[in-house]
């Protein structure tokens, strides 16, 4: 069993930088779809804004990362870029990292709305667990700097013919204010969830090779 030190990324951790951006980069090759590609200097910038998680083993090995972004002038947050070394999976270090992040964005920012994009039923149950509902894109940012940011994305093509409205991906909120409404019970919704991700997934597939 590892010994994680999960932490908000400092100065000492610029060096792993790249490191963090090849594996950005794998990740999302082999999701086919999701994290947007990031350069060292972005990361590092990141870092410096303390604006970061990482997470290494008590040896200095890289374990984990995520970071956060603001959108529409700090009244949207993202958890963005959330990877696990492949040699440090399952052993539930994702969670661990989302759920510091949450806790250090919601420090930082706290009357923004929290916010993500996935097509992973894994993230949905870890954004379940800490408040989040799904949502419609429309309640989402709209700050275009953000939906640039999928262009990277080989979906990118099926958002843009949706006007931003709809996609693979399922858009999931935590807003504040409305912190006191009942949980959004992912588990026994779960299948039902992932049923209706994949009649999703097939409609817009098919609607996008007729266009």
């Amino acid at each position: 069993m590892y010994d994680f030190v999960i932490q908000v990324a400092n100065a000492m951790h610029l060096s792993y930088a790249e490191e963090i951006c090849d594996e950005i980069a794998d990740s999302a090759q082999k999701r086919g779809t999701g994290i947007a590609r990031r350069s060292p200097a972005y990361i590092e910038k990141k870092i410096l804004e303390n604006k970061a998680i990482i997470a290494t083993t008590k040896q200095g090995d890289f374990a984990g990362f995520c970071y956060i972004e603001t959108w529409s002038n700090g009244e949207y947050l993202a958890n963005s870029g959330l990877i696990v070394n492949p040699k440090f999976r399952e052993h539930g270090l994702a969670k661990k990292i989302k759920e510091r992040a949450f806790k250090h964005s919601r420090k930082m920012f706290p009357k923004a709305k929290l916010f993500g994009l996935t097509t992973s039923l894994a993230v949905m149950k870890i954004n379940s667990d800490l408040g989040y509902h799904p949502t419609t894109f429309q309640r989402l940012t709209s700050d275009e700097n953000f939906w640039q940011g999928c262009s990277s994305c080989v979906n990118y093509h099926i958002l843009t013919s949706k006007s931003q409205s709809n996609c693979l991906c399922t858009g999931m909120l935590y807003d504040p204010q409305e912190k006191q409404r009942k949980k959004w019970n992912f588990i026994t919704k779960s299948r039902l969830w992932e049923r209706f991700v994949r009649m999703k997934k097939t409609s817009l597939l098919t609607k996008i090779k007729v266009l």
